[in-house]
């Protein structure tokens, strides 16, 4: 049986008539259309992407560390038996290599996919909100200059929030000082006079 996800997708763009107050639908018809769209996304996974992420999960639970544990405690108690012979030596430094270096690559997999899946969700969030900036959407494809002006940029704002007691700052980068400096004057205002008696 295949797994399914459905998309939900506008059939056409939502219509505002001018003559009505901003933002609101000219009429309740021409609102947004939406229809479904099975997309099968369980074919797409390949045999090692698989095999990756059975192995990842297998290998952080309670019983892979309980088997390595054993599998050590047996090659330690076996020691005087060999010895500690150098072949008694070189079956723990040659398993524990090998194990190493594979599970490496089947990790790293796995860290790929999970990052790629958090960036894609934080994109959603970035795109979603009104007021954040879609220049940071995949801001991790940036080189390493243009991340270092986007930090000092944010540390700005943070740096304007302090000044101002703790006042929120937006994250948009286009907008940022604009709408700090409103809000800014909205708190002002917003102040009770206090007498001087």
């Amino acid at each position: 049986m295949r797994d399914r996800l459905v998309v939900v997708e506008p059939r056409h763009a939502r219509r505002v008539d001018p003559r009505t107050p901003a933002g609101r639908t000219a009429k309740p018809q021409e609102a947004t259309a939406m229809t479904e769209r099975p997309v099968t996304y369980s074919e797409r996974h390949s045999i090692f992407d698989r095999f990756a992420g059975s192995v990842t999960r297998l290998a952080g639970s309670p019983w892979a560390f309980s088997i390595a544990l054993g599998c050590v405690l047996v090659w330690a108690l076996t020691g005087p038996i060999f010895r500690f012979s150098e072949g008694w030596q070189m079956v723990i430094n040659t398993g524990t290599t090998i194990v190493t270096f594979l599970m490496v690559f089947l990790i790293q997999q796995s860290q790929n996919k999970d990052s790629l899946a958090v960036h894609i969700k934080l994109n959603e969030l970035l795109a979603a909100h009104e007021q954040a900036s879609n220049r940071v959407v995949a801001v991790e494809d940036l080189d390493e200059a243009d991340l270092e002006r986007l930090r000092t940029f944010y540390c700005k704002l943070s740096k304007l929030a302090e000044e101002e007691g703790g006042l929120k700052a937006t994250h948009s980068l286009d907008d940022a000082e604009d709408l700090h400096a409103r809000k800014v004057r909205t708190r002002s205002a917003n102040r009770p006079i206090r007498s001087t008696r």
